[in-house]
């Protein structure tokens, strides 16, 4: 009798958890549908989510878990239906002048931004190098907080939540000072042009290199070309640095400053960013983690992180 009741909850649990389910899901695809388009990738989001959830107790906590970055993966999409450009006016003459003036090089009696100084100074080697330190912005924090799962619960969520919170600090600022990228003063001029394409900037050499398209299929699927400022990309090593030195991760460590250096001097090679869209980044991330920090300790983050712990233990 006992056996026969707790199969009939499990089922009840089950169709309770398969009509929640496929309700987030369904009224997903219809909010993206009428704010960004249709995409295969939101098909592929909701396989991966329902997949994970339904193939065993260990990979729904695992899911549930990374709930957080799903979140900060679709607000990231739905920027594109809220341009910011259409808010505050696009910063490019002003931010590129800045820039020179701060970091300006001296080459054949030109000033130069420190973009279009490596822009002369091309070299197959960096062009090899800085992709593939630019292709591991995603991966890396990724596999770092797979890995906290497995080992540090408390430490996966903090790491998650600090990343989405640095994030929403970023897209703050995108709203307050949109600024254009160096790519596209190189490309464009001065003159604001609305709806510019992402592009692929200094990594096309990559992508030439190997013969692939493979950051042209990246940037073409850009949130908004107007948000250089800050650089999250230079934001984001940060944290995994953090947490790998809260967690005494020595070796790894050494591995995640050379990939967080390498990614900075990626963003201003390629074209992405200007060195002062990175220190930006740098200190967003500085800013986000020590008032996550602060806001950890409160009442309403404090009982979500224990509601979390309690759905991934």
């Amino acid at each position: 009798m006992i056996q026969e009741g707790t199969v009939g909850a499990q089922k009840t649990n089950l169709k309770k958890d398969l009509t929640i389910t496929l309700g987030i899901s369904v009224l997903y695809l219809i909010l993206s549908y009428f704010l960004v388009g249709f995409k295969t990738d939101q098909l592929v989001l909701i396989g991966i989510f329902n997949a994970l959830y339904y193939l065993s107790a260990t990979t729904r906590k695992f899911i549930i878990g990374f709930s957080i970055f799903i979140v900060y993966w679709i607000i990231f999409d739905y920027m594109k239906a809220f341009p910011n450009y259409n808010y505050n006016t696009v910063h490019i003459a002003d931010l590129y002048h800045f820039e020179k003036s701060l970091f300006g090089i001296e080459h054949q009696e030109k000033l130069l931004t420190p973009n279009e100084y490596w822009l002369l100074h091309t070299h197959p080697f960096l062009d090899v190098m800085t992709g593939l330190f630019y292709l591991m912005w995603v991966p890396v924090p990724l596999a770092f907080a797979a890995y906290l799962f497995f080992k540090e619960k408390r430490n996966f969520l903090y790491f998650l939540l600090t990343f989405v919170w640095v994030n929403l600090l970023g897209f703050v600022v995108y709203y307050l000072y949109p600024a254009a990228p160096p790519w596209y003063v190189q490309q464009h001029g001065f003159e604001f042009i609305a709806n510019t394409p992402g592009n692929t900037a200094g990594l096309v050499r990559f992508d030439s290199f190997f013969g692939i398209e493979l950051f042209k299929s990246i940037y073409s699927k850009g949130s908004n070309v107007f948000a250089a400022m800050p650089s999250l990309h230079s934001a984001y090593p940060i944290i995994v640095v953090y947490y790998a030195a809260k967690g005494k991760f020595r070796k790894a460590n050494i591995f995640f400053v050379i990939v967080m250096l390498g990614i900075w001097f990626a963003a201003v090679y390629t074209s992405h960013h200007y060195l002062s869209d990175v220190l930006a980044g740098i200190t967003t991330a500085i800013i986000g983690i020590s008032s996550f920090n602060w806001l950890k300790t409160r009442k309403p983050l404090s009982s979500f992180v224990q509601l979390m712990l309690k759905l991934i233990s």
